[in-house]
């Protein structure tokens, strides 16, 4: 299934064989909770590319009155009512430098725009279970744009917006969406944004409605004919505009026969392809957790990724895939699952395994609002994800290296070039809830280069992991540590900690520093049960990462 993840070419297992097992006990061997295993990464090649920004993550339009399963999840959190004031909001999306933001969501479709051309009264979103997706008509202020920009521009947000793409078309009887997109509104909106010289990053078109659709669908080839228009009203009204935002769609869940039609249809209009994730099921399942600790059920998301890569290849067309959206659960996810520790490994595994694919931007749901926030709704406190988001953002570059792991397969490994250094950052995920494991880390034959740096000293204690705090000498190589492990050991804890040291903000809203642990290069790597571990090797460089 071209799972390039897991899978390595002959020349691992000879480098394996060569090379000796990590001791000999041997690989894999358990011993008083402890497992023995290693890291196989070829570094002659990137196998995949993400952007600089890779992370991104979304804000909605649902309003308080938005419930599932008895639960009211999203309090003020939407783009109509969120407080763009708090001062931890903004530290939270200064601090990524920038932040992708994708506005949108299932009701962008029902949204009309205030502008100098539309005067008609601006109504707000209302319940109205007669209506589609369960709304009546609500629409976005010019007013409240303003504000939406002003902070967009302190933060350095770069912004994705989502258009309604339902205008101008009639639900038919079987409960498809016919007609062409009427897009006199929306180009009125994007010349108001233009003329109020605010940065729009892409452009995308509609939520939800590609293949069998949420709520109602497009025909693929309809679909391509409207982002055509759109295309070509974008090139209209930014024709004397240096900076050329990106034609984004369709924004939906992946079905392969859909997709290929609306690429081959869209070949020279569309920059990016946006596909959708919620592959846990229902926020109100009792199973999220099982699934989310399950490597054989993560590793189905990975068909998904590779069809879309193979469509893109075998396409003539330029556009490059993004997530942009993804909770996990549907329906606003699980309170103390998908907003607690435990959806770290499902969080940060979709990274890896998209990034892998040469996925380029990977767009979570949400920033804030529902119970699959990187900020709490309430307080805007930092979830687990936030961190763990930060330091994917902060250690892992963009050319991404072929990695496995050989010992459990309760160990789930990814590698980047660094973003920080010359060398590499590896990414451990330990979804075992009693073993230790002891990882050593293998390359391919193809010879590595170590960088000498003069010792410097550090005074970082780790409290929990159990790794020897470094005396190095004069040259002496050292790697970089980042253990993330849940408060008191709960994975439904919504309290992360930082080898040891609880992660929150001080009382000015500042986001903590994320400070590594230094440990001798020599020595194996721990990763604790129920632990994620970020490891920069500043001082190996491999071919791809020159």
């Amino acid at each position: 299934m071209g799972f390039r993840v897991w899978l390595v070419g002959f020349c691992f297992w000879v480098c394996f064989l060569v090379c000796g097992s990590v001791n000999s006990k041997g690989l894999g061997l358990e011993e008083d909770g402890f497992v023995r295993g290693r890291v196989l990464i070829d570094g002659k090649s990137a196998i995949g590319g993400i952007d600089e920004d890779f992370v991104c993550a979304t804000l909605d339009w649902w309003p308080p009155e938005k419930c599932d399963y008895g639960t009211c999840s999203w309090g003020r959190a939407s783009l109509l009512n969120l407080d763009l004031g708090n001062n931890v909001l903004l530290n939270a999306v200064k601090e990524f430098k920038p932040l992708k933001l994708r506005l949108g969501g299932t009701l962008q479709d029902k949204i009309i725009y205030e502008t100098e051309d539309h005067q008609q009264s601006c109504v707000y979103l209302s319940r109205n279970t007669s209506e589609l997706f369960g709304y009546s008509q609500g629409c976005l202020p010019t007013k409240r744009w303003d504000e939406l920009n002003e902070f967009f521009k302190k933060g350095g947000v770069k912004v994705i917006f989502g258009l309604n793409a339902l205008n101008g078309r009639q639900i038919a009887s079987d409960g498809s969406a016919v007609g062409a997109w009427d897009h006199t509104n929306a180009e009125s909106f994007i010349r108001y944004t233009v003329k109020k010289n605010y940065t729009i990053h892409g452009w995308e078109l509609g939520n939800e409605l590609s293949g069998n659709g949420v709520g109602t669908r497009v025909t693929a080839e309809q679909y391509a004919s409207d982002t055509i228009a759109l295309q070509n009203m974008v090139q209209s009204i930014y024709k004397d505009i240096e900076y050329k935002p990106l034609i984004i769609s369709p924004g939906g869940f992946f079905d392969e026969n859909w997709f290929k039609e609306f690429i081959d249809k869209t070949t020279q209009s569309l920059d990016v392809v946006t596909h959708h994730i919620y592959n846990l099921g229902p926020g109100v399942d009792e199973h999220l957790v099982e699934r989310i600790l399950d490597p054989s059920y993560l590793d189905g998301m990975a068909d998904t990724f590779y069809k879309l890569h193979e469509i893109l290849r075998n396409s003539p067309t330029s556009a490059k895939a993004w997530v942009g959206e993804a909770g996990g659960a549907y329906n606003s996810g699980h309170n103390l699952v998908t907003n607690a520790f435990v959806f770290s490994f499902w969080y940060l595994d979709q990274l890896g395994m998209s990034a892998a694919f040469d996925t380029k931007t990977y767009c979570r749901q949400t920033l804030i609002g529902g119970n699959y926030g990187l900020l709490n709704t309430t307080t805007f406190e930092p979830n687990p994800d936030y961190y763990s988001a930060l330091l994917w953002h902060r250690l892992m570059g963009r050319n991404v290296l072929s990695t496995s792991f050989n010992g459990t397969k309760k160990i789930r490994a990814y590698a980047h070039c660094s973003k920080q250094s010359k060398g590499f950052t590896l990414l451990l995920l330990n979804l075992d809830s009693n073993t230790t494991v002891h990882a050593a880390i293998s390359y391919n034959r193809t010879r590595t280069r170590r960088l000498h740096h003069k010792h410097r000293s550090y005074n970082h204690k780790p409290k929990v992991i159990r790794i020897p705090r470094p005396h190095g000498i004069e040259g002496e190589a050292f790697r970089e540590e980042y253990h993330l492990t849940a408060k008191d050991g709960n994975l439904h804890s919504q309290t992360m900690l930082l080898n040891g040291k609880i992660l929150s903000v001080n009382s000015s809203g500042n986001i903590p520093s994320l400070e590594p642990q230094y440990v001798n290069s020599s020595e194996p790597i721990m990763v604790a049960p129920f632990s994620i571990v970020f490891i920069h090797m500043p001082n190996i460089v491999l071919p791809a990462c020159r």
